[in-house]
């Protein structure tokens, strides 16, 4: 009954902006919002199913609410598959055959670095959910916007991290050959370095199964602490076949890829992963605003998991935040689209979205960089450490920073 109380809260509050903007221009039924996910190998596939069923909660969670002006949306989801080429060609599929006049999600930065020129020059508005990757918004294209995290960010919290660990002189970063892990595994570098800590560099292919030659590569190295900056499948396999060797999380400080955030997923391909560090986007669940509790409980339900990955809530964020925009636009235009985005204050699961600057202020008049343009400002930043087995991310401890610390880390080589 209390779900179902909280899930009337939320299709309320869609409505009311729905109700708000009514039908102030004639639309072809149903609206279409594209959406690109990794639902193939090599893409991260664990991140893609999520980031799919949290899309398709909004459509529905919009819907129930009135749609938008008058109309019913459809998101038509695309399979990127991780890679750069394919991206190019669904996100034209999505503009020229199926006639999308928005698009959200993506999950890997090569398929947003790839893609966005595609739907910029077309003038169909981006709100890209999870792609780090700083060019993406650096660029300053005019109908690109970007609600996960800057590399730069999400980098140093975990190099920032790793220099509050007592005894740690030398780190390895596995890292893959993309337009996310190329750039992470360079800023992490540099951040160490500038705390006195010697790291050294190994990259592989997206998507990469077997790391025997690389885990004994790292073990020669005799590191003191391990950062993955590989995604999805490939980081469970890492981090196991480093268990295996004696050099994972219950042998050394280790920090595993973000998808372990699914703890189900995690456990069973990583049964020798207690102790790792992850990084999550987001607040802890205990913290979540209202919409945020009302989307972790339809999200349960729907996938029968119990954890909502950080990347599922700005999935569903992005299309809510295009849904208002062009309700407040009155038109489905992608030039109005863009003014009503770079205005807009959108109450999401993960907080209060908007984009400070953009063409009405430059990032240069505060002193930022360029990577700062219709980018979100506000995404929290954490390190969570499994600190028993089978344990739920939602019950994880967080052990970084100290604004949403919950407990220590566990240190396993002290």
């Amino acid at each position: 009954m209390k779900a179902t109380v909280q899930r009337r809260v939320l299709l309320a509050s869609v409505g009311a902006l729905a109700l708000a903007a009514g039908s102030a221009f004639a639309q072809d039924c149903p609206i279409k919002i594209g959406a690109l996910a990794p639902l193939s190998a090599p893409g991260t596939v664990v991140g893609g199913e999520a980031m799919r069923d949290a899309m398709l909660i909004a459509e529905a969670d919009i819907n129930a609410a009135g749609g938008v002006l008058g109309c019913d949306i459809d998101v038509v989801i695309g399979d990127s598959e991780g890679l750069p080429e394919r991206a190019i060609a669904v996100m034209e599929r999505l503009i020229t055959q199926d006639g999308v006049v928005a698009v959200g999600g993506g999950y890997h930065s090569s398929v947003g670095v790839a893609s966005k020129d595609v739907a910029n020059a077309r003038g169909i508005p981006v709100v890209f959910a999870e792609t780090w990757n700083d060019t993406i918004t650096g660029d300053k294209q005019k109908y690109i916007f970007r609600i996960a995290p800057l590399s730069s960010w999400a980098s140093a919290t975990i190099w920032q991290f790793a220099l509050t660990l007592p005894d740690i002189g030398k780190v390895v970063i596995l890292t893959e050959n993309t337009d996310y892990g190329i750039p992470a595994s360079q800023e992490t570098a540099k951040g160490l370095e500038s705390g006195g800590v010697e790291s050294t560099i190994f990259s592989v292919d997206i998507g990469t199964q077997d790391y025997a030659g690389i885990v004994e590569r790292i073990k020669a190295e005799n590191p003191d602490m391990i950062i993955t900056l590989v995604t999805g499948e490939a980081a469970y396999n890492f981090t196991q076949q480093a268990a295996d060797a004696g050099v994972g999380p219950l042998d050394l400080p280790f920090v595993t890829g973000q998808d372990a955030l699914e703890s189900g997923a995690y456990w069973t391909n990583v049964p020798d992963g207690q102790y790792a560090f992850v990084q999550r986007i987001g607040v802890p669940e205990s913290e979540f605003t209202e919409k945020g509790r009302v989307f972790a409980a339809a999200y349960k339900e729907k996938t029968g998991k119990s954890d909502v990955e950080s990347y599922a809530m700005e999935a569903y964020d992005s299309i809510a935040i295009l849904a208002q925009a062009m309700n407040e636009a009155g038109e489905t235009g992608g030039d109005a689209i863009v003014t009503a985005l770079e205005s807009i204050e959108h109450e999401g699961t993960l907080g209060k979205i908007y984009f400070p600057y953009g063409s009405q202020k430059d990032p240069s008049e505060d002193g930022k960089g360029d990577e700062w343009w219709h980018q979100w400002p506000d995404p929290a930043l954490t390190m969570i450490q499994y600190q028993e087995e089978g344990q739920s991310s939602t019950d994880a401890a967080i052990v970084y920073p100290d604004a949403y610390k919950t407990a220590e880390p566990v240190i396993v080589n002290e």
